[in-house]
């Protein structure tokens, strides 16, 4: 599905290049859920804006997605009043966020027929979102941001933060001037250089091989031959 072949959907945008796949999981209120440019829906994710099909939403979005994003198979995006993604948040598979939640205020009622509590949800730009984590009412999350798989968050989460567990916490954070805290366990992935042949790629892994077992460097790949190969930093054992 896309922004020019929508099918029976009407969505309030499909932006340039966004597809989804096919087949969806629920779908409903898609007049009020806005889907940015290059984005990939997964198959069996569920977009619902609102409690039930055919409601009157208002003019504004509910929903509303950044570019760039990637929302994983099975996952869950469940509005009632206001979700929104930045731009290039991923989702592993089976995400579930959500702005509403049941209530249990009266005992006398069962808690499936009670009237949910509703509280924005944002999710910070870069933002990267674990396989199977849940993103409660009222979570804000900064700007990429880790959530480890599993999770459960609410609340806030600043800026470069990493949490995890359920309930989520902080289990690593960047600090202006300092990094991180605590540090990284494994050196920073140096990308490949554009050109790189299958050839230079077993090159490296047999130098890395021998770095590794003699606690040396690894030399990246060198696609012009000119000897311009950089450093990659010492191997973990």
């Amino acid at each position: 599905m896309t922004a020019h072949r929508p099918g029976p959907l009407r969505f309030a945008r499909i932006g340039d290049g966004t597809r989804l796949a096919f087949p969806l999981g629920t779908v409903f209120g898609e007049q009020c859920i806005e889907l940015g440019d290059h984005c990939v829906i997964g198959e069996q994710v569920t977009l619902t804006a609102g409690m039930l099909p055919g409601l009157e939403l208002g003019p504004d979005p509910i929903v509303r997605v950044g570019n760039g994003c990637v929302i994983g198979r099975g996952s869950h995006l469940v509005a009632h009043h206001r979700l929104v993604l930045g731009d290039d948040v991923f989702c592993g598979p089976y995400v579930y966020i959500t702005d509403g939640n049941h209530s249990y205020d009266d005992v006398e009622q069962p808690v499936g027929r009670q009237w949910p509590r509703t509280a924005a949800v944002e999710v910070g730009s870069g933002s990267w979102l674990g396989s199977g984590c849940v993103i409660l009412p009222g979570a804000r999350l900064g700007r990429n941001v880790v959530v480890g798989a599993g999770a459960v968050v609410r609340g806030t989460v600043p800026d470069f933060h990493v949490v995890a567990g359920a309930p989520a916490r902080v289990v690593r954070r960047y600090l202006p001037g300092t990094g991180w805290e605590p540090p990284l366990r494994t050196p920073t992935p140096v990308p490949l250089p554009e050109g790189v042949t299958h050839r230079q790629l077993l090159a490296l892994a047999e130098e890395a091989e021998r770095a590794a077992r003699w606690g040396t460097e690894a030399v990246s790949p060198d696609p012009d031959g000119q000897g311009t190969g950089a450093r990659t930093g010492p191997v973990a054992p």
